[in-house]
């Protein structure tokens, strides 16, 4: 046993009696069948980067199993309400993609099937140990993983050499390069402040040691404002009081022209991320570069910021051939050759194997043929174990949200921001009828 899977396993069996709460109205399903007695056609719905090439590959090269897919919005932009009213419905896909943040919301409502006799012990020990363990809720497995997103530091190189600016190892260093980019030029800030995406936050709060979902016996333990949350809270309440940081929601025209134009020099994000700079901004080949993000010592830890699991609806029936394909994508290198081939997808693979293939089939070129990929396994190697999500993600994220918002707008701060999360969260485990401590 690894010193990690050793941690983790602790981690796991001390919230096992909490989770069997959840899970004990998740989909059962038949857990008899390993392959799909064929031909089988499934309907799956996603939105990654690279999800098209890939069904069109696994079309092409087999005839037991046929893929019908649907591009849906991205989880928090809409997909997650759409699965969940298709579930509700009696109309959902047989498979659908999850983020690992998600997962236990969607257990906890019974609105998918328990894979582990498809997807089995010897198939994940393939695999990330962290992924593994954000995809196993109450001793049994809901998802097959298929990447890991740990956090990276994407910068303009031509203009961090410009304003001879260094790359910063530590959150300070980083504070001293945001206030000479702005000293440089007074338009010009060194990254973004998402106000209309807490994940990212969420992902600095685990870089930084904090825990706020834990479960003991059959008790949930809430808690935004530890010390680790608090440190990072105060943190991005300076920038952003200091003006040293833009503020411009995530993905949108603003933000992609900022980046455009020189007046945004970095972007906060994570693995995923080579690809959507490499897809949004074409003409910029060359200018960019990747190290790993600042952490409060100089040493290499991480969060993880997003990441894709896929699963299997309570009443699909044709579980055995949905995990087949979820298996293929994450688990073979045609799948991953697939989805990073078509050049819009930096997928870092959970399966430790394919990671090579990965590296191989991404055009770093993008990136002055920077291995970007050994510094995503260096960076995948540091994240902290010992994160979990709880059941009220949605709740959470949603209440963090909206209040961000009106803290771009110069309303409250971070801190009241977080404690409303910590807030809706406890009232909406309350309502639903668990045991909250917090």
């Amino acid at each position: 046993m690894t010193p990690f899977r050793s941690r983790t396993t602790r981690v796991i069996a001390g919230t096992a009696t909490a989770l069997a709460v959840l899970t004990a109205c998740g989909g059962g399903g038949d857990d008899t069948v390993n392959k799909p007695n064929g031909p089988v056609t499934i309907t799956f719905w996603g939105w990654a980067k690279g999800t098209k090439d890939v069904v069109d590959a696994f079309n092409a090269s087999h005839t037991d199993v046929k893929v019908t897919f649907e591009e849906i919005p991205s989880g928090t932009a809409g997909g997650y309400a759409k699965i969940s009213n298709a579930v509700k419905a009696g109309n959902a896909p047989d498979l659908v993609s999850i983020e690992y943040s998600s997962l236990p919301e969607f257990v906890s409502s019974g609105a998918l099937q328990d894979i582990g006799g498809e997807f089995t012990e010897a198939d994940r020990a393939e695999l990330l140990p962290q992924s593994v363990e954000l995809t196993t809720l109450g001793g049994r497995t809901w998802a097959v993983p298929f990447d890991a997103s740990p956090q990276a530091f994407f910068y303009r190189k031509d203009l961090f050499e410009k304003y001879k600016v260094q790359v910063p190892a530590t959150w300070d260093d980083f504070k001293k390069a945001a206030e000479q980019v702005k000293k440089a030029d007074a338009k010009a800030r060194i990254a973004t402040f998402f106000p209309d995406d807490p994940t990212t936050f969420e992902a600095m709060a685990w870089q930084a040691g904090a825990q706020w979902f834990k479960a003991e016996d059959d008790t949930w333990k809430v808690n935004t404002t530890d010390p680790a949350t608090t440190k990072v809270t105060a943190y991005w309440q300076g920038l952003l009081d200091a003006g040293l940081v833009h503020k411009n929601a995530s993905f949108s025209p603003e933000w992609v022209g900022s980046l455009k134009n020189g007046t945004t020099l970095g972007y906060l994000g994570a693995s995923w991320g080579a690809g959507v700079l490499k897809g949004t901004l074409p003409e910029q080949s060359g200018k960019w570069a990747v190290a790993p993000v600042p952490s409060w010592d100089g040493k290499p830890a991480s969060g993880m910021l997003g990441g894709t699991s896929f699963a299997v609806t309570k009443d699909s029936e044709k579980k055995a051939a949905a995990v087949a394909f979820a298996e293929w994508m994450s688990t073979t290198e045609e799948g991953v050759k697939a989805r990073i081939a078509s050049g819009t997808s930096s997928a870092f693979p959970a399966a430790a194997a394919l990671r090579p293939v990965a590296r191989k089939a991404f055009d770093a070129g993008y990136y002055g043929g920077q291995d970007i990929y050994a510094l995503f396994e260096t960076a995948g190697a540091s994240i902290d174990p010992n994160w979990a999500w709880g059941p009220t993600t949605g709740t959470t994220n949603t209440t963090i949200k909206d209040r961000f918002g009106a803290v771009a707008a110069g309303g409250p701060t971070l801190a009241d921001a977080v404690k409303a999360g910590h807030d809706a969260t406890v009232a909406e485990l309350t309502k639903r009828g668990l045991k909250v401590e917090g």
